[in-house]
């Protein structure tokens, strides 16, 4: 019974049975970690619910589609049959058929020019970046070859044509858009008459004006305002599509189908140029409504209003490394265990790890009203103060306490350096964990094997 109580006893003070257990308790750690994490992600949902909501009162992300000419017309087809009558005689009888049809012409040359003013939106403790988009358009309709029909079977129905412009959210346009046809102001009304080709936008009546087979060519203009959230994108319509946007947001996110052939960016903002010809798309430049099918949505290009990377997805990133910041400390505590010749309670090390968690739901509460590296240093400066003095409680070395100090001010260190990098993160986390596991080994090559003693 003796020999069993020292064998027990052995084992429970054996320096590899106590690393055994201090590594299981560092995987336990994982628990609080996921629980902040599950924390984390509903913080970020009821952010995101907010910017729905702010979105929908606001204005959505716009799209511009247009201007389009729409011209109805009746198309005469005469059906040529052969009948037999009743004396078995034949003969060939013509039926004149009348089809209403319906014409697309898209621009023959098409300028946009955007000029996105930013602002915030607060909602509570949330805010969320939008902008108002000032908008010119200019160009021109030529449609010579849609009307140049030699069998002159095609009856155009001039007085009933409009020009439909689409954008996606129209309850966000702030002022009555002007629009000129040849110099000719006409009236905007809502709704662009064909919700099935074009769900949202409004359109311009052309009734009365010049527009017949004889002059096919056609300038107009168009100034709209209009509210948005996130980014601003525009279908190239035009045979040749020039377009300009402009913004004093420092973080442009070109998005779509082609990248700007010409930007800059700049502290005070940035400025992005397309040139676009009608070969970059799969959609003719004129085409029969009930004859065929083109969805403009699918071929649209722009830009986004990019953010940097928000408190909630950098708080998440830095908890994906809690769990290297547990093992670091507990690795360490145990070497000064040994070089101290002081055995630390299993409790205590509990307290350290929570302590260590503790930071990232200091970090995340502090974020959301503050800055985040003004949350970061407080946060860090927090945790590194409550375990170095706890620390120092424990193992009543300043010396030893002062390389952990050191030690968790690298660590948050190089934490925050890892968040404010996005594509070389990996390389840089991978190769500074390198450089502490080195450390480690050179700080411990002299300690002895306990359990061979």
């Amino acid at each position: 019974m003796t020999e069993t109580n020292n064998l027990l006893k052995t084992i429970s003070q054996s320096f590899t049975t106590r690393m055994l257990v201090i590594g299981v308790l560092a995987l336990l750690m994982l628990i609080p970690l996921m629980m902040i994490q599950e924390i984390i992600h509903e913080r970020n949902n009821r952010y995101q619910s907010t910017l729905s909501d702010i979105s929908a009162t606001w204005g959505k992300y716009q799209t511009l589609q247009g201007p389009i000419l729409i011209v109805p017309y009746v198309d005469h087809v005469i059906n040529m049959n052969t009948v037999t009558d009743k004396n078995g005689e034949t003969k060939t009888v013509s039926r004149d058929v009348f089809n209403d049809k319906t014409a697309v012409i898209l621009p023959s040359d098409l300028n946009i020019d955007v000029n996105l003013q930013e602002e915030r939106r607060h909602r509570g403790i949330y805010k969320t970046l939008v902008y108002t988009a000032d908008l010119s358009i200019s160009g021109s309709f030529d449609y010579t070859a849609l009307v140049n029909d030699p069998s002159k079977r095609r009856r155009y129905e001039w007085d009933k044509a409009w020009v439909l412009i689409g954008l996606t959210d129209t309850k966000a346009i702030t002022q009555n858009s002007h629009f000129s046809w040849d110099d000719n102001a006409i009236s905007l009304n809502p709704g662009t008459g064909l919700t099935k080709f074009i769900s949202n936008g409004f359109s311009a009546p052309l009734k009365n004006l010049d527009l017949d087979e004889l002059n096919t060519e056609h300038k107009f203009k168009l100034q709209l305002s209009a509210k948005g959230d996130q980014g601003f994108q525009f279908a190239p319509l035009g045979e040749k599509t020039k377009a300009h946007i402009t913004s004093t947001w420092p973080h442009p996110s070109f998005q779509g189908a082609i990248p700007p052939n010409d930007y800059e960016t700049t502290d005070d903002g940035f400025s992005a140029k397309w040139e676009i010809p009608q070969l970059a798309r799969n959609y003719p430049q004129h085409w029969i409504l009930q004859n065929e099918q083109h969805s403009l949505d699918k071929f649209t290009t722009g830009v986004d209003l990019f953010e940097p990377v928000s408190l909630y997805s950098k708080t998440l990133r830095s908890v994906k490394y809690g769990i290297l910041f547990v093992i670091m400390t507990f690795l360490s505590l145990l070497i000064f265990e040994m070089a101290s010749k002081t055995r630390l309670h299993i409790m205590q090390y509990i307290v350290i790890g929570t302590a260590l968690s503790l930071f990232y739901l200091i970090l995340l509460s502090l974020a959301e009203h503050i800055a985040f590296i003004t949350a970061y240093l407080t946060a860090s400066g927090i945790t590194i103060s409550i375990i170095s003095l706890y620390a120092l409680a424990l193992l009543k070395t300043k010396k030893l306490v002062g390389i952990i100090f050191s030690l968790l001010v690298s660590l948050y260190t190089v934490l925050y350096v890892l968040l404010q990098m996005e594509d070389y993160a990996l390389l840089v986390g991978t190769g500074l964990l390198l450089i502490m596991i080195v450390a480690i080994m050179y700080v411990t090559r002299h300690l002895q094997n306990t359990d061979s003693q």
